[in-house]
């Protein structure tokens, strides 16, 4: 049958309106989970949120944005994990080892985003640092232990004994610990070691180092950054210096830390997880560091912890707090 011109194209048009109907323009979604709530992981979820927005997807435009924390719980982890992949979103992003490894274990299907994980091979996130073949991909903040021991040596030139609080079950600490057990007698020091296994016993495990340690160094571990004030009060009354690797601690009390800016992290993260709703693998895309570093100083909690700091370090500092 030969219909005219003019009705071929009103049945035309009504098919393509009949297909858009049954098939609507599919909404991008993102999960995003944490382990905890702390200045540092903040910033990187705030970061994911900007890069999607420069990026076209916002909330506006269809993008459905959920954030879970699992409030310093690896259980609770685990059930946030399992509801994300039941809700079936294109992309869940999990900031922290522990929540990474959380989502990493429950699917195989949806691309996952790991970000401000020090170690993802560690983590078994990925089996090496290039394109992972698999749905997993992601930004790490690991950073060069070796320039972290250097400024130790600076805010305390003469520390020998370098404590360390941590959290035996989270695995970036863990490798951390081991590395910087390595490290450190090649510097003339060595490390004590205290643990915590849950934020409330970050305290008391500080308390311990009293005596023993002449100057406390702690990574970006989580109990450890939630529970800051605690390390501070103890460093502050026993006089015993804290360096830190995570700049928002130095706000906090630390006197110095060599860090990375956590919302430029997420910037980075946010950036992968556009690429992705684009269409692109995650299997495909290899991980990534930052490799922007920034110095904050606090000659104030220097003060207060019994060290001076050189001019020198003042000035190559990108911030001073005072």
């Amino acid at each position: 049958m030969n219909l005219h011109p003019v009705l071929r194209t009103l049945a035309g048009a009504a098919a393509v309106v009949g297909a858009l109907a049954v098939t609507p323009a599919q909404a991008q979604s993102v999960a995003v989970t944490s382990i905890v709530e702390h200045p540092a992981l903040d910033a990187v979820k705030d970061g994911i949120h900007e890069a999607l927005t420069k990026a076209g997807y916002t909330e506006a435009k269809g993008l459905k944005w959920q954030f879970q924390t699992a409030q310093g719980n690896t259980a609770i982890a685990a059930q946030i994990a399992r509801k994300f992949i039941g809700d079936k979103p294109d992309v869940i992003v999990a900031i922290a080892t522990p929540s990474a490894q959380a989502v990493v274990a429950a699917t195989k299907t949806i691309p996952v985003v790991y970000a401000a994980v020090t170690d993802p091979v560690a983590a078994q996130l990925v089996a090496d640092w290039g394109p992972s073949g698999t749905n997993v991909t992601g930004v790490s903040d690991a950073l060069s232990l070796e320039k972290q021991i250097e400024l130790i040596q600076k805010v305390v030139p003469n520390a020998k004994k370098v404590g360390m609080v941590y959290n035996p079950g989270e695995a970036n600490s863990v490798v951390v610990v081991k590395q910087m057990r390595e490290l450190l007698p090649k510097a003339g020091m060595s490390l004590v070691e205290a643990t915590a296994a849950r934020t409330v016993d970050v305290g008391a495990a500080a308390r311990s180092l009293v005596g023993k340690v002449d100057v406390i160094y702690t990574n970006t571990d989580n109990n450890v950054v939630s529970a800051y004030e605690s390390l501070v009060k103890v460093g502050n009354s026993a006089k015993i210096p804290l360096v830190a690797s995570d700049t928002d601690s130095v706000k906090r009390g630390a006197i110095a830390a060599l860090g990375i800016n956590y919302h430029n992290l997420g910037l980075q993260t946010g950036a992968v997880v556009a690429r992705i709703l684009k269409g692109e693998k995650p299997g495909d895309i290899a991980s990534e560091t930052s490799a922007k570093q920034e110095l904050f100083v606090n000659p104030g909690a220097a003060e207060k912890q019994g060290v001076t700091l050189s001019d020198a370090l003042i000035k190559s500092a990108a911030q001073v707090i005072k």
